[in-house]
């Protein structure tokens, strides 16, 4: 009782700190590390023990799994960081949200379009009870907020299109063949989970910590490759700034399908209805050497390894991830009808993005990338990978989730699940 009121009481107080589960507790989940020092970390879980010891020796305390379907039956656990491969992100999110708890998913969130309307329903049905944010976290820059006002005060004109796009080239014949047992210590069904039986082979794991993902990412049973890695991270910059919803058609083009691993070279292209204030606009993604024609001879867009472009009535906007660059239209452009904003009324920069879903935890439950608005961006994806693998245009009735026109589309907008794994658990 002799203790400072600020600190029973403050912010650090233990009422008043989070009861979170990490799952999947290397690579992207150690970027979460400083953020989880100031919270109650109850329950670890990952399918290597190697990794599960050395954040159990951060977090002594913490009970330990291999198995996450277990761990989220832990009767304490308020909320739950999400960092396990792809092919589960949609899952773990989903039984999570039926537990009722906070939940923070790296991106991808979903890896078909069935995974992101189950994923963003669930979380819209329970909105005013849980925060939900996706692990974009390049989104708290603060250059996101600055394109976005530029293209809602019209510093393009009318916009008209939209394209975003990604220089990544990574490269697989097919799946690995079988190189020996996995350890002892290392649970590979598991880590298989909903996907399809494959052998082991430690090559599937031999990439750093953060960017082990680029070592199986690319195969159609563990992820998308990069439309769902960069793809999320990338198309965020262009998804702030339209305030755009579910399309209405999908096509796409791009290298010959391979049925083991997703195209390297790529282009998506999707029709967007009008808003209150935009008309319909075309949004495109670009990958793998695919780009969008340059809007000036002498503006190189290969310069930008990941950018999105906005092109309007009256000039172009070309951004990366930090800086933007405004093209007026012609030599006749006197930009006298562009009125720029007063610094107050700046959207006001967003902080520390993990931080962001921790306070919403614990009070407001609103964070700029919840599984409404990453839910919604990831599914107009995951359809244009449906696109390229059918080869034809689809008319996309968004309010029901499903392809009006291609029988054969609408069977690909779910995945096939091994027996034993729900994504309704």
């Amino acid at each position: 009782m002799i203790l400072p009121r600020t600190r029973l009481f403050g912010a650090d107080a233990p009422s008043n700190k989070l009861n979170v589960a990490l799952i999947g507790t290397w690579g992207r989940a150690m970027a979460h590390f400083k953020t989880l020092e100031s919270e109650n970390v109850v329950a670890l879980c990952d399918i290597n023990e190697k990794h599960l010891s050395e954040a159990a020796r951060k977090w002594p305390n913490a009970k330990t799994y291999t198995d996450w379907r277990q761990c989220l039956d832990q009767k304490d656990i308020q909320a739950v960081m999400v960092c396990t491969a792809d092919h589960t992100h949609a899952f773990v999110a989903n039984w999570a949200m039926n537990r009722g708890h906070h939940v923070y998913c790296e991106k991808p969130l979903a890896n078909s379009v069935e995974e992101a309307r189950v994923v963003r329903a669930k979380y819209l049905k329970n909105r005013g009870k849980i925060a939900t944010q996706v692990g974009t976290q390049r989104h708290s820059y603060e250059n996101f907020n600055r394109v976005r006002e530029l293209i809602l005060d019209g510093a393009v004109g009318e916009l008209q299109q939209v394209s975003a796009w990604g220089n990544r080239q990574l490269r697989r014949p097919g799946y690995l063949p079988a190189a020996g047992d996995p350890p002892s210590d290392f649970h590979w069904d598991l880590w298989l989970g909903p996907s399809p039986a494959h052998p082991y082979n430690p090559d599937y794991f031999s990439g750093g910590a953060g960017m082990n993902c680029l070592q199986w990412n690319m195969y159609w049973d563990f992820g998308t490759g990069q439309v769902g890695d960069m793809g999320s991270h990338t198309m965020d910059l262009a998804w702030n700034a339209i305030d755009a919803g579910l399309p209405k058609t999908a096509e796409a083009r791009g290298e010959p399908y391979n049925p083991e691993v997703s195209p390297v070279m790529l282009e998506l292209h999707f029709q967007h209805a009008s808003n209150k204030w935009r008309p319909e606009i075309k949004v495109s993604w670009y990958q793998g050497g695919a780009m969008p024609p340059s809007p000036a001879p002498w503006v190189d867009l290969n310069k930008i390894g990941h950018g999105a472009m906005f092109e309007g009535s009256k000039g172009t906007l070309v951004a990366e991830f930090n800086a933007r660059l405004l093209i007026p239209l012609g030599n006749a452009a006197d930009m006298t009808y562009f009125k720029s904003r007063k610094k107050e009324d700046l959207i006001p920069p967003l902080g520390d993005f993990q931080q962001e879903w921790v306070k919403a935890c614990k009070g407001s439950l609103k964070t700029t990338c919840d599984f409404d608005y990453g839910g919604t961006m990831i599914e107009q994806m995951m359809l244009g990978m449906v696109a390229y693998r059918v080869g034809k245009k689809l008319d996309y009735d968004g309010e029901n989730g499903r392809v009006t026109n291609s029988p054969e589309a609408n069977a690909l907008l779910r995945r096939n699940y091994r027996a034993g794994w729900t994504l309704e658990g």
